[in-house]
């Protein structure tokens, strides 16, 4: 197996869903909201990546550091590297069903397991979608992060229950998709959250409670005040609200406001082991990556999952020998440019 015959099957499979572009800048697939791409115009799907591509970093080569540490602790959790897989769902809808719900979790959760990291697991209208993420976490004895849309808060706190009645490390709720029109049409409204509701679910679930869907530091303020164990700086992949800015564009902002008090997670369009690093120092403890593992997924199974985040390791590896970084859980800021 290698990355060309997985992008070359996920190409086939995913039948025009996903063109699997040579760079996945979200150009082409400009407004396919359902699909891959970024809502409108676009524009903060490009953003995300835009925003990676102007951070530079300082090659170094004479310093002591011969063997780097990709290992960390995340909420809890010894990962061999600090990527995790992001909750995704709603194939039938998004990728023209090139994979069933079921093969899909099944697929990222075990690619990811094997990799030595985690997965995140979604949520959606059909039930199926968050069940089929739960059921591939049960075949791992629990190894996974179910991820809910920002449903009523007893709603939250009933699937938060599941997550730990299951052994699940943490559970959380994508506070993006607060105006996901398919949720509300289905009879299952969502919306934004209050401190005091974040305090809420907080107080009523015992594994650690993550909120992902974060781009301002006063929201990230709230979301430590309310207990809120982790955050995701996410603006969804572009997919909830045009031209917001990218990622690693306000992530430092946030890392001044609360670096040290809680776990900051970050999503968005991160395509290599360098750009890991990058949101590292940027003030990330950890990466989420999507496109990428959907198709690693689509054209390999967990094995095509396991090969992508393989990758990942190997260039993080030789990004941080050629930064002088002696361990991802201590990046400085001084190695970017």
């Amino acid at each position: 197996m290698d990355i060309h015959s997985i992008k070359t099957a996920a190409r086939e499979n995913f039948a025009g869903s996903c063109r699997v572009c040579p760079v996945c800048n979200g150009v082409v697939c400009a407004g396919e909201v359902p699909g891959m791409g970024g809502l409108g115009t676009g524009a903060a799907f490009r953003h995300n990546i835009e925003a990676l591509a102007e951070c530079r970093l300082n090659l170094r080569t004479v310093h002591d550091v011969k063997r780097p540490d990709l290992t960390c602790r995340i909420l809890g959790l010894e990962l061999d590297l600090p990527v995790i897989g992001a909750a995704i769902g709603g194939t039938a809808l998004n990728m023209k069903g090139a994979m069933t719900e079921q093969e899909y979790t099944e697929a990222v959760v075990s690619g990811c397991r094997n990799a030595g990291t985690i997965s995140m697991t979604g949520d959606g209208p059909n039930p199926i979608v968050f069940d089929s993420g739960m059921a591939a976490i049960h075949k791992e004895k629990g190894w996974g992060i179910p991820i809910v849309k920002p449903r009523q808060t007893e709603k939250i706190v009933e699937l938060a229950e599941k997550a730990a009645a299951a052994g699940c490390p943490a559970f959380g709720i994508d506070i993006d998709a607060a105006a996901l029109v398919n949720m509300t049409n289905a009879g299952q409204p969502v919306g934004p959250k209050t401190g005091k509701e974040l305090e809420y679910i907080k107080n009523h679930t015992t594994i650690p409670f993550i909120v992902k869907g974060i781009m301002t530091p006063d929201e990230a303020e709230a979301c430590w005040q309310a207990g809120v164990d982790a955050i995701v700086v996410s603006n969804h992949g572009g997919r909830a609200l045009d031209y917001t800015p990218g990622t690693a564009e306000v992530l430092p902002y946030i890392a001044e406001a609360v670096k040290g008090k809680m776990t900051i997670l970050v999503d968005g369009g991160v395509r290599s082991g360098v750009d890991v690093l990058k949101m590292l120092a940027l003030g990330a403890d950890a990466v989420l990556i999507g496109r990428p593992v959907i198709i690693g997924a689509v054209g390999g199974g967990k094995e095509g999952v396991e090969f992508v985040l393989d990758q990942y390791k190997a260039e993080l590896h030789a990004a941080l020998l050629l930064t002088g970084t002696a361990k991802v859980s201590d990046v400085p800021v001084e190695i970017l440019w």
